[in-house]
């Protein structure tokens, strides 16, 4: 697979960036299917920075009940893939600096 089809998006939230900050770290959502050797070498070939360490965390699609006036409704909370990739010291990975 190519790197575009394996990494979807850069997850920026206010955890996101105090781990980019604290711990070198930056997530992403990925595909459901890719695997962390996969997912690696993408952000390896992405962005051209060192990948220590790869951690993937699997959120589960839900069934919520969701209340429409009298009726009651299933919907569902689809779920999703990221992934916490550590980057090697001095290496880093610039989204929206100096915006």
């Amino acid at each position: 697979m190519d790197y575009t089809q394996i990494l979807l998006k850069p997850l920026i939230s206010e955890k996101g960036t105090f781990l980019k900050e604290a711990v070198n770290q930056v997530a992403f959502f990925v595909s459901r299917d890719a695997n962390k050797g996969q997912i690696k070498k993408a952000v390896e070939e992405a962005f051209d920075v060192k990948v220590e360490a790869v951690n993937v965390v699997v959120k589960k699609p839900l069934a919520k009940m969701v209340s429409r006036g009298r009726r009651r409704q299933m919907s569902r909370v689809p779920g999703h893939k990221k992934a916490y990739v550590t980057l090697a010291a001095g290496s880093r990975i610039e989204f929206f600096e100096g915006v």
